[in-house]
């Protein structure tokens, strides 16, 4: 579907594609899909489209919210909520799963529901559970709404860091060591789960990064030296996850790429490196979006290595049958392999965000960006394709 063919009288001007824009949700990332909804609200050219703001609180609910980006911003080393925000305490959103009805209604208790029209496309920007990982997908692919960003497969893949790793080794992409903790696994014998962790230390050396298996922007994880830390690391990343990831540290340089889809086929961006952070023991949340370490753009590469990880991250964006966007992190060992340690479909996506800035150096603005994607999802179907 394109601008162009969307349904119009022969007696009115072609109406505008309505965006919805869904941000917010039950995960722990909460916060940052807000301030990059901020950052797409303002980006979203209103001459060519119609936007409709909708939240999702931490609790689920789905609201109206005030087209206010301005209030979607870290503000004193705290991130914003959706409650803030929301139109109403007590009213809410529905999209119908009727695919033949793409209609959002809006009713609160007491009061007739009222239908705020259909939409076109919906732009998430959901980071985490409950959003990024197929989740949402799914309920678009029932409505029938064309969405930005993978599908469900792909967003559940990219979620889960097992999963990814497994189908990244299939298709001959090079991980690096890692085991993974199961909640059962924990349940049932704690002794034996944690002698799994100590062993690959024994394996590879300390130190070790313990992570929620399906949570995103550096949220839970801890960089443990030796054994002293690890049970409190291992506590950390259940508080988030109840399974989770114990990888190897690997000794090199941190390389990202960004994946666009345009009309001829999925194409890399230019890489970006993210240096060691001064104040931090790593590229951890505040390093990230409280702190705002900045990266390198273009990342310090030969022509060769910039051309191999270019092909790499096309390759993890085929391997896991994305759509739309995906920025890929991989480690350049000492010994010049890179390793691919993750892919995210639903990146960082502020202006400052490391996704953007690899394309801003490749010659596509943030605006234009925002549209491609637009685009993309109007060009595609729901449904098996």
């Amino acid at each position: 579907m394109s601008t162009e063919n969307l349904p119009q009288s022969p007696d009115q001007p072609p109406r505008k594609p309505r965006v919805a824009v869904v941000f917010g949700g039950r995960s722990s990332e909460h916060g940052i899909s807000m301030v990059t909804a901020g950052a797409v609200l303002r980006a979203i050219d209103r001459t060519k489209y119609d936007v409709l703001p909708i939240g999702i609180t931490r609790e689920g609910r789905w609201v109206l919210t005030a087209d206010e980006p301005e209030r979607m911003a870290i503000t004193d080393r705290r991130t914003p909520e959706v409650e803030d925000l929301a139109d109403s305490g007590e009213g809410g959103v529905v999209l119908s799963v009727d695919p033949a009805n793409r209609e959002v209604v809006y009713s609160e208790p007491g009061s007739v529901p009222k239908a705020l029209g259909e939409i076109d496309v919906v732009f998430p920007v959901l980071h985490g559970p409950y959003g990024e990982d197929g989740t949402l997908q799914g309920l678009l692919e029932l409505s029938g709404v064309p969405y930005v960003g993978s599908g469900v497969l792909a967003s559940a893949v990219g979620q889960d860091k097992e999963y990814m790793k497994r189908v990244f080794t299939s298709f001959g992409l090079k991980v690096g060591p890692y085991v993974v903790i199961r909640p059962r696994e924990w349940e049932r014998d704690e002794s034996a789960a944690r002698k799994k962790i100590i062993d690959l230390a024994g394996d590879h050396g300390w130190p070790l990064f313990v992570k929620p298996a399906r949570a995103g922007s550096s949220i839970g994880i801890t960089k443990v030296d030796d054994l002293s830390g690890l049970d409190d690391a291992i506590a950390e990343a259940q508080r988030h996850d109840p399974k989770i990831l114990v990888e190897t540290a690997l000794r090199g340089r941190e390389i990202e790429c960004g994946v666009l889809e345009f009309e001829d086929g999925p194409r890399a961006s230019a890489p970006a490196e993210i240096p060691p952070p001064d104040a931090h023991a790593y590229y951890d949340f505040e390093a990230k979006y409280i702190d705002s370490t900045p990266g390198i753009v273009p990342a310090p590469l030969t022509p060769e290595e910039t051309a191999e990880v270019q092909r790499l991250a096309v390759d993890a964006f085929e391997a896991a049958s994305c759509e739309g966007l995906v920025r890929a992190d991989f480690f350049l060992t000492e010994e010049g392999e890179f390793v691919i340690n993750e892919i995210n479909t639903m990146p960082g996506f502020t202006p400052i965000s490391m996704y953007p800035q690899m394309w801003q150096a490749s010659g596509i603005s943030y605006p234009d960006l925002v549209d491609k994607l637009i685009q993309a999802a109007l060009r595609r179907s729901t449904g098996l394709r």
